[in-house]
């Protein structure tokens, strides 16, 4: 037999109430309705739960054993079906995953982590490298958040640009060129940042318009191997300014603007709907949010 819920919370009442009318006045519906629910409860139930005696009505030894547990029942469902809106952050114990590539990953994580332990000690972060090709990782719940630079384009996901970050060249210290033109800046070896292991990127269609062409000496999954092998040659490498930084400074390198206009790369966060109403989610989003912002406004 098929369980209907909503005889449990007419028995509830009744048993709260001990009395058709005042059942009926507590759920806001009809007496005749209220009675034909009683008789449906006894017919399950083989029991009269409510029986008269006088002017009122008393519940039987049946009623009486199962009201304690009716209640618990009724409390639970009302608590699935009407969860939470608040978040105890000093109670949360959650891990969550979070997939970016190694230059959020080195100016931004270190301020996420910090902000985490300190509003939230029971939650743990994992992240994660990109992958070098799509996966359906955001869609299983395999990952929580996407950081990047991409955007999907399924209505299943949602995605909000936090920021953008300009584009510069890097190079090591010392480096023979003094003056980066568009032929300066295509005379010299390059090493592309692609985890796809792209050879070309939007600058080289500005390089072609102009008659030039540059040469790739390496495609490289990481900002931190494109940075290291710059640091060792005359390779330049093209890439965000700010995020960067962290690492450029760690190999002693310097930047020059990039010889053309250029649009500033976005930083997209993405996550499954799914999420969209979980508190703990929300609150993440909001510190990987203000915590980017920080690191761009510095």
């Amino acid at each position: 037999m098929q369980a209907d819920l909503n005889l449990l919370t007419v028995l509830d009442a009744l048993l709260e109430e001990g009395s058709v009318m005042g059942a009926a006045q507590r759920l806001h519906l009809s007496s005749p309705a209220v009675s034909r629910t009683l008789g449906r409860i006894r017919k399950v139930t083989g029991d009269d739960i409510l029986v008269r005696t006088g002017h009122t009505m008393t519940p039987t030894p049946y009623a009486l054993g199962i009201a304690e547990e009716v209640r618990r029942l009724v409390r639970e469902a009302n608590a699935v079906l009407a969860p939470s809106r608040e978040l105890d952050l000093a109670e949360l114990d959650r891990t969550f995953t979070v997939q970016c590539h190694d230059a959020l990953a080195s100016s931004v994580v270190p301020a996420l982590v910090g902000r985490i332990a300190e509003q939230a000690p029971g939650v743990r972060l994992r992240v994660l490298a990109e992958q070098s090709a799509d996966t359906d990782d955001l869609r299983h719940g395999r990952v929580d958040l996407e950081l990047g630079g991409g955007a999907p384009d399924l209505p299943e996901f949602r995605s909000e640009t936090l920021g953008t970050d300009p584009l510069a060249v890097v190079l090591r210290s010392g480096h023979p060129c003094t003056e980066l033109d568009l032929r300066a800046y295509a005379a010299y070896p390059h090493v592309v940042v692609s985890r796809r292991g792209r050879l070309t990127a939007p600058i080289d269609e500005v390089l072609a318009a102009e008659g030039l062409r540059r040469k790739v000496i390496a495609t490289v999954a990481t900002v931190h191997s494109a940075l290291q092998i710059a640091a060792a040659s005359d390779a330049l490498v093209t890439t965000t300014t700010i995020l960067c930084r962290p690492l450029i400074e760690a190999f002693g390198l310097v930047t020059r603007p990039l010889p053309t206009e250029s649009p500033e790369a976005p930083i997209n966060c993405n996550w499954h709907q799914r999420y969209d109403s979980d508190l703990a989610h929300a609150w993440l989003r909001d510190l990987v949010r203000t915590t980017l912002a920080d690191v761009l406004a510095r």
